[in-house]
């Protein structure tokens, strides 16, 4: 039992609160829909970067390698100064959803490097460059390029040549629940001694200024070394720091003003007082009246002054407690130590079966990610869209804008983000991915976070569940009741056998109302074939798929309905677990299984075959008013997904339940027409089991063979969304008068339909690649070894279901992993990040990659589910 597991044993059971201090606060709150009270729904424009340091923020803080407590009442991060710059460095600069050639961009080199599940232990580092910061050549570069160029980065305007900046690393270890322990390492990688302000920052968020408690806790200096700290509801605390650290130009200097919006800056009425930003002024401008008098306010930091030889490193020692000390940092260096081998312990055992150095890095590093992306996230959509009595009306037009159906929805927890920059809110069907390789280190925490959606102030009462805040009415894929009965296998393999039986009713229950919502509302002519919208993958057809169509025309859609039908067996999957002791839920699980073969039908049998025998792949297909059906012959994701919908059962589970039994056997019998769609069911796989799938063998070798011809899916560095061989000949579709084209595009978006920072038109994408992983692994459950297929096509080379599946695990990890030249993938023609040793060995997890070179793209740090790396590596191994 190594420690870490302890305190999660200790968390899980209630004893104690380990997860009560971590990295919630975000990279990013400006620009955040939460944040927007405009007419017009902008949220980019209504708070800009530049507002941001002025602005009191309503729903939530960020800050630069930051923590808060699990409400976020108070919060603590890093600022820093060049003494070049304009402005404080307080928070992550980078591009909005206007202002970027490929829409929002983080303009910035930061690297989570460890965390512990219970964050007893975490690292990250930020590079912060010693010459003034770029910030208006970056948006003017940006905004000069189209869409046909990339985009242009931080380390692009030279600005790390000459290592001219500062490897600020950030750490924290837990003395205990309310102790943290803080240490910020500052080295100097330039060739001349530096100067550098390092600001520790403490503030509370701003619960005062709404109009519903005037209640103002405080913070204030007890002496020199020694920040007190009192809130009503969170309790006394105390920030431990050296007064005169070695380094330090004399005495560092606390400073305080409070964390108000200075609304003279912002909107030009005057008021007294200090301000969010005065710290900030104080410091570039020396006038002592932007700080308090009095040494207390509601936001405070202590200002060290360091010069910094060339190649050397300063370190300042904080620490965040519950108790007063009268030497804090007696046991410091002890305790920090004890932590960081706690958390080396914890993941050699996890790594244990993993040989390669290399891998073992990756890993560990994706795994800190996803752990610094939990986020506190709050979001009352009543409130927001009412408006508070304490501030301006919000405008009328807002009532029949963004999120007005969701006003049960009450948010204020603790929740895996994608990314703290780009999406510093949660997504749904994200969150389902993360899980996966959460429930390997922290199952608790991965089972409340599929629950957590589920809840009654998350869940819509028609049982729709929230998509995203830019729309919580998007639908994305229904991989929720996916990602439930995978949690719940992890977490029984981790307890040694034992299901948690609770988490998999409750999950299942909830899982019934979402799945009767995607019945009545997205299956427009109720014949099992299923008309999605977004569905998430964006721009992969010629079509807006969220729009309404002109004419009354809609899309069958081969991926929503495959979706679907994954659903069903996922849902029959859990009734028949449920059913070992409960016998009741046999008859669930008899409910899914027919469902799932009239999905099957649908798709194949009553006049909607949405395969296509000449192309032999499954397409979209448009139907307009008048009944007219034309196929979309796109070769895209969408005719992969049907893969998805499979599941193996075994022998044992028809001798247990003899009442699913029964009704099965009966519905066979006198449905020939719907038993010959399952593949091969009259016949046992290996060990007597049996297949449920939307493909029968042939079938599923002729998509195969596509997918694995290189010439079409198959990318050194997984499958890509779109076959390669539109990037000769683009797809073009006549509809409506209008020719419409799709071409492959393996980078980011060339176009402007759903373009942001989103492309599903060629690159490669972690979600839909695991899927068809596990696919891949569960046929081979099923066939054996004596299956194989051509791997890849053209090669002549066999292969067996089992052992593709681990070829496209390598191919994907690659794309973190070191060449032959050392170069890593993901990093592709950037040399300073392939060849220097302050950067080549910290990891970047993208959104999404180049469906050529495996290039990282859009999102820099969505550990969310590119994360699920970490699976893969534990897999192959």
């Amino acid at each position: 039992m190594t420690a870490e597991k302890q305190r999660l044993i200790e968390e899980r059971d209630k004893l104690k609160n380990w997860r009560k201090w971590g990295p919630y606060l975000a990279e990013r709150q400006w620009g955040t829909v939460r944040e927007d009270y405009s007419a017009t729904g902008n949220a980019w424009a209504f708070v800009s970067h530049d507002a941001a340091r002025s602005k009191a923020y309503r729903w939530g803080e960020e800050g630069i390698g930051g923590i808060s407590d699990e409400q976020q009442l108070l919060n603590f991060s890093v600022a820093l100064w060049n003494k070049k710059d304009p402005i404080l460095k307080e928070r992550m600069f980078g591009l909005t959803g206007q202002e970027g050639n490929h829409a929002e961009d983080c303009k910035e080199y930061y690297y989570y490097l460890d965390s512990t599940p219970t964050h007893s232990y975490m690292k990250m580092l930020y590079k912060y460059p010693q010459h003034e910061f770029p910030y208006a050549l970056l948006h003017e570069e940006n905004s000069r390029r189209g869409k046909l160029d990339p985009e242009f980065e931080l380390v692009d305007t030279g600005i790390f040549d000459e290592n001219k900046y500062f490897d600020v690393f950030i750490e924290y270890a837990k003395g205990d629940v309310d102790d943290m322990l803080i240490k910020i390492t500052v080295e100097n990688r330039g060739p001349e001694t530096a100067q550098l302000n390092l600001l520790p920052t403490l503030w509370f968020r701003n619960t005062w200024a709404w109009g519903y408690d005037v209640y103002t806790p405080e913070l204030g200096l007890a002496s020199d070394g020694a920040i007190t700290i009192s809130h009503r509801d969170l309790g006394n605390y105390y920030l431990y720091y050296e007064a005169s650290p070695p380094g330090s130009s004399g005495k560092a200097e606390a400073l305080f003003c409070e964390n108000n919006t200075n609304t003279e800056r912002l909107y030009d009425h005057d008021q007294p007082g200090t301000f969010k930003d005065g710290i900030n002024d104080f410091v570039i401008f020396e006038d002592p009246a932007f700080i308090n008098k009095i040494p207390k306010g509601t936001k405070a930091a202590i200002n060290f002054e360091l010069n910094i030889p060339a190649g050397k490193s300063k370190i300042v020692t904080l620490r965040l407690t519950d108790e007063p000390s009268a030497d804090p940092f007696k046991t410091f260096t002890e305790t920090f130590l004890a932590r960081l081998n706690e958390a080396d312990t914890f993941f050699n055992e996890l790594q244990k079966d993993i040989a390669d150095k290399e891998d073992r890095n990756i890993q560990r590093q994706a795994i800190a990610g996803m752990m610094w992306c939990k986020q506190f996230y709050y979001y009352d959509v009543s409130k927001w869209l009412k408006g508070d009595p304490g501030q301006p009306p919000p405008p009328p037009e807002r009532k029949n804008g963004r999120n007005r159906e969701w006003a049960h929805l009450h948010n204020a927890d603790i929740i895996s983000m994608p990314d703290t920059w780009e999406y510093p809110w949660y997504a749904a069907w994200d969150l389902a991915f993360h899980m996966i390789p959460i429930a390997m280190v922290d199952p608790e925490f991965a089972k409340s976070q599929l629950l957590l959606l589920t809840k009654e102030w998350y869940m819509h009462p028609n049982g729709q569940l929230p998509s995203y805040e830019w729309s919580f009415d998007d639908v994305n894929p229904p991989v929720h009741g996916w990602a439930t009965w995978r949690v719940y296998k992890i977490d029984q393999k981790v307890q040694e056998g034992k299901g948690d039986r609770k988490f998999l009713e409750e999950s299942f229950h909830k899982l019934l109302i979402n799945f009767t919502w995607w019945v009545n509302k997205k299956d427009k002519n109720g014949n099992n074939i299923f008309q999605g919208g977004f569905l998430g993958m964006d721009n992969i057809g010629v079509f807006d798929r969220s729009a309404q169509l002109p004419t009354g025309a809609y899309i069958e859609q081969s991926d929503g309905t495959s979706w679907m039908a994954m659903f069903t067996l996922n849902m029959m999957r859990m009734s028949l677990e449920l059913a070992k002791e409960n016998p009741t839920y046999q008859s669930l699980a008899t409910k899914f299984f027919e469902h799932f073969l009239y999905i099957a039908g649908a798709i194949a049998l009553e006049g909607i075959d949405l395969w296509d025998d000449e192309d032999q792949f499954y397409y979209d297909v448009l139907r307009t008013s008048d009944g007219k059906r034309t196929p979309m012959k796109i070769r895209s994701m969408v005719g992969l997904i049907p893969l998805f919908a499979v599941e193996v059962l075994d022998q044992e589970v028809f001798d247990s339940n003899p009442q699913f039994t029964a009704r099965l056997e009966w519905f066979l019998k006198n449905r020939p027409d719907l038993a010959s769609l399952i593949s091969r069911w009259g016949e046992h796989g290996k060990n007597q089991r049996h297949l449920l799938s939307l493909l029968r063998g042939k079938r599923m070798k002729r998509i195969l063979k596509r997918m694995l011809d290189e010439h079409e899916f198959l990318s050194a560095y997984g499958i890509r969304a779109l076959s390669k061989q539109y990037e000769a000949t683009p797809f073009k579709f006549l509809a409506y008068g209008t020719e419409f084209s799709l071409k492959y595009s393996p980078g980011e978006a060339e176009t402007d339909l759903f373009g942001g920072n989103s492309n599903w038109r060629g690159p490669v994408w972690f979600p839909v690649n695991y899927l068809l992983i596990e696919s891949l692994q569960r046929f081979h459950h099923y066939y054996g070894d004596d299956f194989k297929i051509e791997y890849p096509t053209g090669s002549g080379e066999m292969k067996t279901l089992k052992e593709i599946a681990t070829c496209l695990s390598n191919r994907m990890i690659d794309i973190f992993r070191k060449d032959k030249n050392g170069n890593r993938p993901v990093y592709a023609h950037y040399t300073k990040l392939q060849n220097d040793p302050y950067f080549n060995n910290h990891i970047l997890f993208y959104e999404y990659f180049h469906g050529d070179n495996g290039r990282g793209i859009g999102a820099s740090h969505q550990t969310g589910w590119t994360g699920l790396v970490a699976k893969l590596i534990q897999q192959v191994s």
